[in-house]
């Protein structure tokens, strides 16, 4: 007899975790066990999920904080409890970007940006790990006056990190010397998103109105204007890896009710082809790490994901939230997305392959019956001219 499937409950992939969620990144984690703050342990936790959120710096009860909650991929589920609760006072860690490497998280708030480090704690006992955040003092002396930021990313190395702020300005500095690399005041009225190529040669940037700007980190400057057309109000943006090998960018726009993907050629940054993706406004977007999935949260709660290439929705999770998509992020291996939204929701999808076997074989099937019913024909059309002979 085979080992049975081990059976999953879907609902256990959604948690609540009781504070408004803006943003969300993975770390990747050992196998072994790990026990969280209500003492309860996993025996095959895989990853390791990396939340933020609050309710400001107001005084309406809710706190504000960094959250780590235990993924386990083989039952499909998120721990009931944060593995680990950082309370940051009246700091709201609005955006966060964790470090390829897992040594920590980049924070950002209204009023300053914090970096916090990982640790793995043993137990007492000695035979269980307890991932822990704790405020490091190897940046944040390099941090002062450093206000909110709306957009931060580490390159793929970690040797580098991006910070678009509030107030127009971007900055790109070496990781973790804080050494600046690229500064541009004014870049936009306001930067909303950015993201590093996979070379980690240029950076593109997008404003609160207006066309993307790709910038040149070796010649620190802006080397391309991404022009936005048709009413088209530019959103996300990502850099990618084709089929190919080629470098790709897509930017997620809104126009209307509607939300598209923009492809756009990296060697003469020429607008390749828009495609409508989704039919609600998007809220938030990301991109597989192997290049062959993009992900669409909505202003309705709805994530939906899509093959990159020919940006067909592959899968839907209506309502996978109460209120609109945050954030998203894929796992490194691409074969889960974390979506996190302002009902203090986060919840994990796991990636269903295409089965193009199962497909194949059926259209094998097919063919097989069509021929056996031409063969059928063919032997009644011979009988019958021979009866006419006779």
């Amino acid at each position: 007899m085979g080992m049975a499937k081990k059976k999953t409950d879907s609902s256990l992939s959604s948690r609540k975790y009781g504070v408004p969620l803006y943003s969300t990144g993975w770390r990747r984690s050992k196998d072994r066990d790990r026990s969280s703050d209500n003492g309860e342990v996993s025996n095959s936790t895989q990853y390791d999920v990396v939340l933020a959120g609050g309710g400001g710096e107001g005084r309406s009860g809710i706190p504000n904080a960094v959250l780590i909650s235990a993924f386990d991929s083989d039952a499909n589920s998120l721990s009931d409890q944060p593995v680990f609760k950082l309370l940051t006072g009246s700091e709201l860690p609005y955006r966060t970007a964790v470090h390829p490497n897992g040594d920590g998280v980049f924070c950002s708030s209204p009023n300053c940006c914090r970096w916090y480090e990982m640790v793995e704690e043993k137990s007492e006992d000695g035979k269980h790990y307890k991932l822990i955040l704790k405020e490091s003092d190897n940046v944040q002396h390099r941090l002062e006056d450093f206000g909110q930021q709306l957009s931060l990313a580490f390159n793929n190395e970690g040797s580098a990190l991006a910070a678009g702020g509030e107030d127009g300005n971007l900055k790109v500095f070496e990781w973790p010397s804080m050494v600046i690399i690229l500064d541009k005041a004014g870049a936009h009225k306001s930067v909303k998103d950015l993201d590093f190529s996979p070379d980690g040669k240029c950076l593109v940037s997008i404003g609160n109105s207006g066309p993307a700007k790709v910038w040149d980190l070796t010649s620190k400057s802006a080397i391309a204007s991404l022009q936005n057309e048709n009413d088209e109000v530019f959103c996300f943006c990502r850099f990618s890896v084709s089929n190919d090998m080629n470098q790709v960018l897509y930017v997620a726009a809104v126009k209307g009710k509607g939300g598209s993907i923009v492809t756009w050629d990296t060697k003469t940054w020429k607008r390749i082809g828009s495609k409508t993706a989704v039919r609600d406004t998007i809220s938030a977007f990301n991109v597989s790490p192997d290049g062959k999935l993009l992900a669409c949260g909505t202003t309705q709660g709805d994530v939906h994901i899509l093959n990159s290439a020919s940006k067909q929705v592959q899968t839907v999770v209506r309502k996978a939230h109460l209120g609109f998509v945050t954030a998203l992020s894929f796992s490194h291996d691409s074969r889960a997305l974390a979506s996190v939204s302002l009902d203090s929701s986060a919840r994990v999808t796991l990636i269903e392959e295409n089965k193009k076997t199962g497909a194949l074989s059926l259209w094998a099937i097919l063919l097989v019956i069509l021929l056996a019913i031409v063969v059928y024909l063919l032997k009644n059309q011979v009988k019958v001219a021979k009866s006419d002979l006779t």
